[in-house]
């Protein structure tokens, strides 16, 4: 199975943890997300070389780290950590190229199904304009598998509408506050998931994302994260 996932692997672009580093001049950040249920754990390699100690697991995100080297391409590849001592796998799941500048954020989403042979990746660009005083913006991503669209409304006023599977939204501003974000069908009235208290700081920029399938109670459930993409950086 994983001979056929791992020779043909696209992903989406969009424009729009381990031991501390110091950050390189460029002052570039980064981030991963794995968001594919049956996939397992994955790692980074730059250089060739494996730059986080503990791989990335379904569903969490990894926080912001600066990157020591941006000679492309990056590797993702099958994680090891719970292999401890034995050789790192050798094949890759992506070879990412994108072209990172100065001074910017971005974060790589895993997302799909294994099992079909459904992997893909979302990059993202996690810098823009600064919002009006005393507003906040927000984006939506749908890396939820075999979805079609989603809505969401943020304190029962449409936020995001239509949503397919892959695509990354423009950033909205929303004043600063507390929000209940809501997801539905397209065009439906079941509430898939009801967000509360989400709160929108003056100033900042968020990414509201959706994994998993619609439906499901198992490991495959419908789940959302939120990014906060201002926030302080954690050690890689």
């Amino acid at each position: 199975m994983f001979a056929v996932i791992f020779l043909v692997m696209p992903f989406i672009s969009s424009c729009g943890k381990g031991t501390n580093v110091s950050p390189s001049s460029l002052n570039i950040q980064y981030q991963i997300i794995n968001l594919s249920p049956d996939l397992g754990s994955v790692d980074l390699y730059i250089k060739f070389r494996k730059v986080n100690s503990s791989s990335y697991f379904y569903p969490s995100a990894s926080g912001y780290f600066f990157l020591t080297a941006i000679d492309t391409p990056f590797q993702i590849r099958p994680g090891s950590t719970l292999n401890q001592g034995t050789i790192a796998p050798s094949f890759n799941i992506f070879n990412l190229d994108n072209v990172l500048k100065p001074n910017l954020k971005y974060t790589f989403m895993v997302t799909g199904l294994a099992k079909s042979d459904s992997i893909y990746g979302i990059f993202t660009t996690d810098t823009a304009t600064a919002p009006t005083l005393g507003r906040g913006k927000i984006r939506f991503v749908n890396a939820s598998p075999r979805s079609t669209g989603f809505d969401v409304t943020a304190n029962g006023t449409a936020a995001f509408t239509n949503q397919k599977y892959l695509e990354v939204s423009k950033f909205i501003e929303l004043p600063a506050g507390s929000y209940d974000f809501q997801i539905f069908p397209n065009g439906g009235k079941t509430i898939l998931k009801d967000i509360p208290n989400t709160i929108i700081q003056d100033g900042r920029l968020y990414t509201l994302y959706c994994y998993g399938l619609a439906g499901h109670t198992d490991s495959l459930a419908f789940g959302t994260g939120m990014v906060n993409n201002s926030e302080p950086l954690l050690g890689h």
